[in-house]
């Protein structure tokens, strides 16, 4: 692991969940699971393509591994891409 990496994946684990970050607003960051978004041609090697989600929106029947990616999208009012956004600007 570079140390480009190291400190970006300390960075993303300080923000807490994305995703209860845009449903719930500024609250207490709980602990993180990081998820490889993969839309885009983006591959999951890339330390870059990281969202920091708490278990429950990473593995759970809501999460994106529950729903699937397509599903995911669909029952929140933002995407996948969205949230990797909001990481990217977040850890500038």
């Amino acid at each position: 692991m570079t140390r480009a990496e190291m400190i970006h994946k300390g960075k993303l684990a300080e923000l807490g969940c994305l995703a209860c970050l845009r449903i719930h607003g500024p609250h207490a960051p709980g602990p993180v699971e990081l998820h490889h978004y993969r839309g885009g041609g983006w591959g999951r090697g890339d330390f870059r393509t990281l969202v920091p989600l708490c278990p429950d929106h990473h593995r759970g029947p809501l999460g994106i591994h529950g729903l699937g990616t397509k599903g995911f999208d669909k029952h929140y009012p933002f995407t996948q891409r969205d949230l990797l956004d909001d990481a990217l600007r977040l850890t500038a």
